[in-house]
């Protein structure tokens, strides 16, 4: 009798467990939540790449303007539309608009 009442008890234990790991894997919290935040850390993997490549080309471009100083002008006179003294600059065309 006592086997047979402890046998039973085994079994409804084992049959909670089963019934809560289930639960526990198909809930809001379970595999799916798990698949989907796998996904988030996969895409923001990909984006860090990819701001770690620019941020490395950003450097590359300062550090060739460091070095030459024909760039650096180049570079002052395209984005900063600046000129030398007594330079004359003639514009063609239709100006181009950001």
């Amino acid at each position: 009798m006592k086997a047979s009442l402890s046998r039973f008890a085994y079994a409804i234990a084992l049959v909670l467990v089963a019934t809560y790991a289930f639960l526990a894997l198909h809930g809001p919290h379970g595999l799916a939540a798990l698949s989907e935040k796998r996904a988030q850390i996969r895409e923001l993997e990909k984006r860090n790449a990819g701001l770690a490549q620019e941020i490395e080309r950003k450097r590359e471009h300062i550090r060739r303007l460091a070095e030459n100083p024909a760039e650096q002008e180049l570079e002052i006179r395209e984005r900063l539309k600046l000129a030398h003294p007594n330079e004359k600059i003639y514009i063609i065309g239709e100006p181009t608009r950001k």
